[in-house]
């Protein structure tokens, strides 16, 4: 079956709805008819912090809202593999407690795949010798940061794939190539971390944050990468409580009460970044994409099915976090002399014990549990507390 790639598809939702809401959200979206029920199919989840905050990783109502409504609609369980990576600044085992999502993959009878335990293969190796793909071109990952050759997960391979990504701004994603001025300049225009930025914890091992300095072009690689692997790809976005400011860890939650789903990746970005209030096509992802044909990033060309959310402008404003701003001072800045140092293991436990002290034994304790706090007393958070319990 033929569908219109540019359709995105946004509903309103609540605590109190927020399932039947899924289910809507996903009926509309006829999911049934590109992924097979006797096929393998991914959920990436999302996790970008391995403790819980508001918006910063896939809720639990989210992964929940999508494994209640497969299993509802006749998908075997034993078919739904939910699936994540680990960072150097995440843990996949606390996340899966921090973010209640354990007990969630149980309830449904799903796998969970930490993708540090398969076998990531060479992907030049699997595009010229299996895939017999077109080859088109990528911007970075194979040029500019792992010239040597990169891996990608061999359990990715041929099977559909469902993206969980939340709404969220990002210090990293606001700029195209290496240059810190450059970044600077297009931190006005805006930086999201979406349905794209999603494929970035899943692709790549955990030694991705050589991307850094590329993130743009990087998001396109994984984008015609997906196209190569993935039957079908569709994210289904999670917007109930948004993060603004300094993301993906250090923001300002924001209750929206909106959820999105779309199989193109790069519109569905569009949407959450216009709703953000940001100009898409000034986002150097989306722009790159949008002009290499994978996908549409030009609004007015989009058809949203459900809620119009076409006059939305949250005003949403990107900010970089310490870590980040000291990570673009040696990737792109003054100090980028130092950046060779970065492909040591060894030197570059430094960035990460400073990132684990400044997030999660400083920010963490002091304005995260403050902002934590005052979400706890919304009705998401009641309701977030409610899987805490189980």
């Amino acid at each position: 079956m033929k569908r219109n790639k540019s359709q995105i598809f946004v509903i309103k939702t609540s605590p109190k709805t927020i399932f039947e809401d899924y289910k809507r959200l996903m009926h509309l979206t006829e999911y049934h008819n590109y992924y097979s029920k006797q096929k393998k199919i991914i959920i990436k989840l999302n996790l970008s912090w391995s403790k819980f905050f508001p918006a910063c990783s896939s809720p639990p109502w989210q992964v929940e809202g999508v494994l209640n409504t497969m299993i509802e609609d006749g998908y075997d369980p034993k078919k739904l593999f939910t699936a994540e990576n680990r960072t150097v600044v995440t843990n996949i085992e606390k996340g899966l407690k921090g973010n209640c999502w354990w007990p969630i993959i149980r309830k449904y009878n799903a796998w969970f795949i930490p993708l540090t335990r398969i076998p990531f293969v060479p992907y030049e190796s699997l595009r010229s010798r299996f895939l017999n793909l077109k080859t088109q071109k990528l911007l970075a990952l194979d040029s500019k940061i792992f010239p040597e050759g990169f891996k990608i997960p061999k359990f990715y391979i041929g099977k559909s794939i469902i993206h969980l990504p939340t709404m969220k701004t990002h210090g990293h994603t606001g700029a195209v190539g290496g240059s810190l001025e450059h970044t600077k300049s297009e931190m006005k225009h805006g930086g999201i971390t979406c349905a794209m930025k999603n494929a970035f914890g899943g692709l790549l091992t955990k030694r991705r944050h050589f991307s850094h300095q590329y993130m743009s072009e990087v998001l396109v690689d994984l984008l015609i990468i997906q196209k190569q692997i993935h039957p079908n790809i569709m994210s289904i976005v999670d917007g109930t409580v948004c993060g603004d400011g300094a993301g993906p860890r250090t923001m300002i939650p924001k209750i929206k009460n909106i959820l999105i789903a779309g199989y193109d990746q790069v519109a569905v970005d569009t949407v959450v970044s216009k709703m953000m209030g940001f100009d898409p096509l000034k986002l150097p992802a989306i722009k790159l994409a949008h002009d290499m044909g994978l996908g549409c990033g030009d609004f007015d060309q989009i058809e949203l099915v459900g809620e119009d959310v076409s006059n939305i402008n949250w005003k949403f404003n990107v900010k970089r976090s310490l870590v980040i701003w000291g990570d673009q001072m040696v990737r792109k800045g003054p100090l980028q002399f130092m950046y060779p140092l970065f492909k040591s293991d060894l030197f570059f436990m430094g960035p990460i014990m400073a990132s684990m002290i400044f997030h999660d034994m400083f920010w963490y304790p002091t304005i995260g549990k403050r902002r934590i706090k005052k979400f706890m007393q919304t009705e998401w958070g009641n309701l977030f507390r409610s899987y805490q319990s189980i």
